[in-house]
């Protein structure tokens, strides 16, 4: 007999993992192939997943009840990611290989929400991401606490995607 794990809905906040391809998405495979893993590391939260439908307000003459609502585009919300700081500068230099049009500058990424017992539940995925801002931490010397950088991520395109727990048994 198949057990498939119930799904908690909703599903906790706190508990997701982000994924970010190593490869710039308008290079060939070869040249893909030398780039290194620029955001490695773990972050403790993620906001901006978000996308809004620009509407053009259209009134036809004579229908005075109502003005027609046209789908103009979409335009998707900034990812921000946030870090407590390490050694590594990876996140910085993604940011700054932006400046100067470099191999790198682009990359598609996945934020993946995990259930209580860790299997994947839903995802996002987004496409031809830019570092468009980083910032570094506050550092205050009367407090006791972690040092944070975060980074935007202006992308062109995001995609949720359902995913299904492994089955057990």
């Amino acid at each position: 007999m198949t057990i498939i794990p119930s799904i908690e809905d909703p599903l906790p906040a706190y508990r997701f993992v982000v994924s970010l391809d190593p490869s710039d998405i308008y290079l060939g495979g070869t040249q893909a192939a030398i780039i290194t893993l620029i955001a490695a590391g773990q972050f403790s939260e993620v906001s901006g997943l978000g996308a809004q439908l620009e509407v053009l307000a259209q009134p036809e003459g004579g229908r005075n009840d109502y003005v027609h609502q046209l789908p103009v585009r979409h335009s998707y919300s900034r990812i921000v990611l946030k870090r407590g700081v390490v050694r590594d500068p990876g996140l910085f230099f993604w940011y700054q290989a932006g400046f100067t049009r470099s191999i790198g500058a682009r990359r598609d990424g996945a934020i993946i929400m995990l259930t209580n017992q860790q299997y994947p539940a839903v995802g996002w995925v987004f496409r031809g991401g830019l570092a468009a801002a980083w910032k570094g931490p506050e550092l205050k010397a009367g407090d006791n606490a972690v040092a944070i950088e975060s980074l935007e991520i202006a992308h062109e395109g995001l995609v949720q995607v359902p995913l299904t727990p492994p089955r057990v048994g």
